[in-house]
């Protein structure tokens, strides 16, 4: 069972996580304040925490870097009614793995945490590269090579799971559970093509080797090798 420290003081909001994540089997522990959380952290040592940017007593930010300071590795994810680039870029530079925006649904911060937990304690990493693909986790940028990616924040998700898994074969129903959070999958959809499509279209260049591939009849893989 892995436990989750929550720090949040909107009783509200925690109420609500504290019994979302407690349903799903998660051993939940609660801090209102900041202060309070950070002596939390430390006696406790949680899988994962929930950190509200905002907090009485000591902001969030703070208690993250208290933390990385005492070289406490904990994945965080840090909850802000803030979501300009620069808070997302600040909070995850102060030492959080993941960030995300007031208002929220309860299904993506399930995801998140989860997604925290199958990460590998020490992998924080800011950037991914396969072959001549790079891409910024902080920044949310991409590129090929010398060439710049304009991708939509769903394409950079989508890019960002195939980088994880190159060389690996991903059917639709993974790609709609793990970037869509769906739980199941539709009888007939196209959206995975859709999306692909628009993805491949900007990343294989004219006249660039092919990346991404279609498996015709099984997903598509994002091969680095010829």
């Amino acid at each position: 069972m892995n436990r989750i420290l929550l720090i949040e003081d909107d009783i509200e909001t925690a109420e609500a996580i504290l019994a979302e994540l407690g349903d799903r089997g998660f051993e939940m522990q609660w801090a209102g304040d900041g202060i309070d959380g950070l002596g939390r952290a430390r006696a406790s040592s949680p899988d994962a925490m929930i950190v509200d940017r905002m907090l009485p007593g000591m902001d969030g930010l703070t208690v993250i870097e208290a933390l990385r300071k005492d070289q406490v590795r904990t994945p965080v994810l840090v909850l802000s009614a803030l979501g300009a680039v620069d808070d997302r870029v600040r909070g995850l530079r102060m030492g959080g793995d993941d960030y995300l925006t007031k208002p929220f649904a309860l299904v993506e911060l399930v995801a998140r945490i989860e997604a925290l937990l199958r990460r590998p304690i020490d992998c924080r990493a800011t950037t991914l590269q396969v072959g001549p693909l790079v891409i910024d986790l902080i920044e949310r940028t991409a590129r090929r090579g010398d060439r710049a990616l304009d991708l939509l924040p769903r394409e950079f998700r989508l890019l960002e799971y195939m980088m994880r898994r190159n060389d690996q074969l991903l059917t639709r129903a993974m790609l709609l559970e793990e970037v869509w959070n769906y739980k199941f999958v539709p009888a007939t959809t196209n959206l995975i093509d859709v999306h692909m499509g628009r993805l491949r279209h900007k990343v294989d260049g004219l006249g660039e080797t092919p990346l991404i591939h279609n498996v015709r009849g099984s997903g598509f893989v994002l091969r680095s090798r010829q």
